[in-house]
Order: C-alpha cells, then structure tokens, then sequence
C-alpha cells in the first residue's frame, strides 16, 4: 500500500490521508468505458500536476463476449508526488464493474487493499459465467480487503431519471459514476472532466448531459455515505520546470515524425495499413497536413511501405507504421531500401506473436527480426524508445540517422509504450536538432564526363549523394539489382558485389551514436542490468528497490541497438555478472554474447505483461548475493 506521508481531517470530518503514490485499476467488461475512465482519471492527476504512468490492458476483439474473463478491459494508473518509472506492480485500488473484472483481477490486488464493487452485476447468470459457485461479496472470501459495495448501475439510473434516457443509456453512463466517486476519493478537479464529456459528445447534448450527471452523482454518492470515512490526497510531484502534457507513446511518435519534417524542411509521407497497436500513429499524423504530413492508407502493407518509399525516392521524408506481421510483410520493401540507399523510417510498434499472436498485449520480441529479417546482407539501424515521452526524441532520433546515412531506420516501440501514457516535458522548439538536408545539384562524375554517379560516397558517413528525379542533369537509376561501386549501373561481378556489401555494412557500423550511460550511484556495483525499450521502467524501479535495501547494482539502458554505443563492450567487461530481462527469449542476450563474448545471463517474460518491478528485484537480489558469497 502507498507509504502515508501525514493526515488531517476534512471540514465535513471524513478523514483526509495524505499519500505519495496510490495505483489504482478500473476493470469491467469491455463495453463498460474503463479505458475512457481510467483516461479522464489520468488527465485530471497530470494537470493536478502528479507524475504519473498508466498500462491499458484490453481484449483483442472488437467486442468480446460479454461478461466473460476473456472479455475484461482494464486501465491501471500510477501516481505520485515524485518521479516513478512503472504504472505499478499491483492497485491499491481496484475498481470491478463485474464479477469477470473481480475474478481476472483479484489476485493482484494486496492484503488490506481498497476493492469497490458494482453489486448490479453480482447476479447468479454472470457469477455462472466466469466460475463462482456463490457470490464472494456474500462469503469471507473477501475478508482480506477493503470492501466496498456500490449499486452503481442503480444509482446512475436513479440520477438520470430525469432526463428521459431509457434505462439502458442510463446505465450505459455507470462508469462516469465510478469516476465521480474516485475523484472524490482522491480530491481530483472536476471541471476537466465535465468540459470535456460536454465536448465529446457536443452533437449530443443528452447523452453528454447525462454522463455530466452521473459523474456528480458519483461524487456526491461519496460525500454523502458514511461507508468512505477516508479520503486521500497525493501532492503535485516536483518536475522539472517547464510546461507538461499527458502524451501516448503513439502520440509522441507521430508528433516526433512532424517535428523531424519541420527541422529537415522536408514534406513527410505516412505510407501505411492498420494494425494494432500502431493505428493510433496514422489517425494522430493524419490530423497534422498543416505541417506538410501526407497520410496515405494503403490497401495492405507491402504497398504501405512501396508508397512511404516512394516518396523518399521523390524527395520526401517516408515514414511506414506497423507491427510484427507487418514489418515482415515489409521485408523485401525495407531490403530494396537497403539496396537502394534511401531514407526510411518504420515505426514497429512490437505486440505477441508469433502470426497474428495477441494483437493487444505487448511484447519485445521481434529485435532479431529487424536485426536480420531480410534475405542477403541488409543491415539497418535500430534504435528503441524507452518509454512513451521518449517516443518523440527517439522519432527524431531515427529521422536523424536516416537522413544523415541514407538508410533505414527500424524504430522499435511496443504495446505497452504505444498505450501507456506520462507526462511530457513540452520541447523548446528552438532546441531541436537541425535536421536540415542537402540534395545533390550538380553533376559529380570524377572522370569529368559531366554525368551524376548516384553511388558516390561521403568519405565520413559513406552515404551517396540524393537527387531529387527530375533535376536537371542528374538523370539516374536505382533499383533492387546490385549497383556498381559509384556509377550506379548495374553489376553482377563478384568483387564490386562483396564491396558494395562491405560498404554498406561499414556505414551503419560507422553511425555515431551516443555512449551508453550507466547508472550506478555506489561505483562499487558488480552486477550491471541492461535493458532496452519498455523495460526501463521495471528495471529502473526494481534498481531503485535493492539499493534501498542496502545493496549495490548498476543500470544500463541501450537506445541504440544496431550500431550499438562504442563503449559498451568496455561498460560490460567492467561487471562480473551482467543480466538482461527481456520480453522475449533472450534476444538482446544473444546479440551482447555474440558481438562481445560476454557471459551475459536472461531473464526473460513472454506473458503478454510487463515486468514487475518487485519480480525484477527479487531476480537481481539473487545475483547480487550470489556475486558477493
């Protein structure tokens, strides 16, 4: 449970509890608006001013059978009165809307947690439905907890009875209901979240009127019964000056690709399909042609990526989005962008697999695939956000080395990323990197013939010359076939063949990327973590805990996985034991034990899940006292 940091009382006598962090979970079917919820819920701690970080968790299908396990949607948040890196090990709060919601989630919740049920769901049809031979809210099943039943459907119909909606619009309105009633808890502002549902539904002013009333229904339902005697306060967090925003990890992306086209002055071309949990990118980047973001959709992915390549040839910034079952549709795209030398950014947004797997749960297993996931040597650069704030300067990040080195550039995200959200530390504009890029102009030939030879190279990237088609004199041909070393012409000889792969095996070898940073407070760890994307988090805070504990160990996080950091070798010969949790089967592992020879040891997860940080802590205990003995 969070640590309490004082009390007091409220001037109605309900006691007023003081928190530095609270985590709390809205979970109910997936019809019941929890993702919506847990969204304004959010929205109203980041303007409060806490940090915060949040994980979605949804079923696959549109509309999953009603009432089951399978069918439940949950939405967890984190916040607190201090910078935290995770959305929480387990709620200290758990909202159920449905005895699916109560079953799928119980476990999670802790001894002494607060568990607020919707009883109207609590019928013997839907206790049937998910294995409950008797009602636990009528058994001491639930003695360990904190409970709290609440007619909400009952009391939202109530509050609506005025308003003429039938009884089913009336209900449908419940968890607006649960929202008033945990923001009376946790002293939240409520005129965000009226403002807003007036908003969202302005061509409806009945139905937003409606759930306007029962989120106050909600809140008054708490001020008025005597069943909550506690409520809780969590204080702004201390940040960084300047001006926040809550922002997806999508969301960051897609504003990340605007800002590259703006400091490159290049148009930028999303060619793109639809697929989860990489949508969100296409419908945020379609909303932005006013800074010269053309969004195509494609009718599949192959012809996505052809149109984002495309465009590159043209002169454009080409960005594709996609995920697992995408990118490898869009290998022999990305391999003719590898021949071709083209700038290309495919933002690879990682869910389970394999094949279509689970489209909604994430997972960090397809680093091989964009390591290797191509016929022939078709080396790219690699690079992984960390988290959803940092998907912006990853996105610049990737426009950078793709423009700079004429490549493509795989920026690998993933669901948990893509979903979560956390505070933003708006950018100053002025600040970003010039990204600005230099098309050739002139005819280059070296033997004076006055031709363009399309495969020159920059003696310090190795990257060939860009010509926009149709410039006067730099009439030029690039496709799939091998090239000859500078002219450009078609080649079939072996020793130009093994050159030009050496050669464009050296450029991305070559790419400057930062060294890695280890974080290591003592300078006395023997055990070092690395990790790379959505695991920072839970490795960051599972660090934080054993150092509490007295312990000493050390943290490095990689961004840059092809080419990696020039020091890394060095940072994990520097450790006795070097461990690395993964999402996957030991990938990143794999890739340190082989480019290093480093006795890199996995701990690994395929669970669908993130990594808890307390399961991370006991791991790195054990290596820490197994290093020491």
């Amino acid at each position: 449970m969070s640590t309490d940091v004082g009390n007091g009382a409220s001037p109605e006598g309900t006691e007023v509890r003081k928190l530095d962090r609270v985590v709390i979970r809205f979970a109910g079917d997936s019809g019941d608006g929890m993702q919506l919820t847990g969204d304004r819920f959010t929205s109203e701690a980041a303007a409060f001013g806490n940090d915060l970080a949040t994980l979605p968790n949804f079923p696959a299908e549109i509309r999953a059978p009603q009432g089951t396990l399978p069918g439940v949607s949950s939405f967890q948040l984190h916040f607190a009165d201090y910078d935290i890196l995770t959305p929480g090990d387990r709620p200290d709060v758990l909202v159920a809307m449905n005895p699916a919601a109560l079953k799928a989630n119980i476990a999670d919740l802790p001894k002494g947690g607060t568990l607020i049920v919707n009883t109207d769901e609590f019928t013997k049809r839907n206790l049937t439905k998910v294995g409950y031979d008797e009602d636990p809210l009528e058994n001491d099943s639930l003695a360990a907890f904190n409970v709290h039943k609440v007619a909400m459907a009952t009391l939202t119909k109530g509050a609506l009875e005025a308003t003429g909606l039938s009884k089913k619009d009336a209900e449908r309105a419940k968890n607006m209901f649960a929202l008033g009633l945990l923001s009376w808890m946790y002293h939240r502002p409520t005129e965000g979240t009226e403002r807003f549902l007036r908003e969202k539904f302005a061509r409806q002013p009945d139905i937003a009127e409606a759930n306007v009333l029962a989120f106050r229904a909600g809140w008054n339902y708490g001020e008025t019964t005597e069943s909550f005697a506690v409520t809780y306060q969590v204080a702004p967090a201390k940040l960084a000056t300047g001006t926040y925003r809550q922002i997806t990890g999508n969301t960051a992306l897609a504003y990340g690709i605007v800002a590259a086209g703006q400091q490159s002055g290049l148009p930028v071309v999303l060619g793109t399909y639809p697929i989860t949990p990489a949508s969100d990118v296409l419908h945020e980047l379609a909303k932005h042609k006013n800074f010269g973001i053309t969004t195509l959709q494609a009718e599949d992915e192959i012809a996505g990526i052809g149109a984002a390549l495309g465009a590159s040839f043209g002169g454009a910034l080409g960005v594709t989005s996609t995920s697992g079952p995408g990118v490898a549709l869009k290998s022999e795209t990305i391999g003719l962008a590898v021949m071709t030398e083209l700038p290309l950014i495919v933002l690879a947004i990682q869910r389970g697999g394999p094949s279509t797997g689970l489209p909604t749960k994430t997972e960090q297993a397809d680093l091989l695939q964009a390591m290797f996931g191509r016929n022939g040597e078709s080396p790219v650069a690699i690079i992984a956000p960390m988290s959803p704030a940092d998907c912006f300067d990853a996105a610049l990040e990737a426009a950078r080395i793709a423009l700079t080195y004429r490549t493509p550039v795989i920026l690998l995200s993933d669901g948990a990323i893509a979903n979560g959200s956390e505070p933003w530390l708006i950018p100053d504009v002025d600040a970003l990197p010039d990204l600005s890029v230099e098309f050739a102009s002139e005819p280059n030939a070296p033997d004076g013939s006055g031709e363009f030879w399309p495969y020159l190279r920059d003696p310090e990237t190795l990257a060939r010359p860009w010509a926009v088609p149709g410039t006067p004199g730099l009439q030029h041909r690039i496709g799939g076939l091998e090239k000859a070393d500078g002219t450009g012409n078609i080649s079939y000889d072996p020793d130009n063949h093994d050159k030009m792969v050496r050669l464009r095996q050296a450029k991305i070898d070559g790419i400057t990327v930062p060294d890695v940073v280890v974080d290591d407070p003592s300078g006395k760890a023997r055990v070092l973590v690395v990790g790379w994307g959505s695991s920072f988090g839970p490795i960051g805070a599972a660090c934080r805990r054993v150092r509490r504990l007295g312990m000493t160990v050390a943290h490095a996080h990689l961004r840059h996985l092809n080419p990696f950091p020039d020091n890394l070798g060095e940072v994990l010969a520097s450790y006795d034991r070097v461990v690395v949790p993964e999402m996957n089967l030991g990938q990143l592992a794999l890739l340190l034990r082989a480019k290093y020879l480093v006795d890199a040891v996995s701990y690994t997860k395929v669970a669908g899940l993130p990594f808890k940080a307390e399961e991370l802590q006991n791991v790195l205990i054990d290596f820490v006292q197994g290093v020491a003995q």
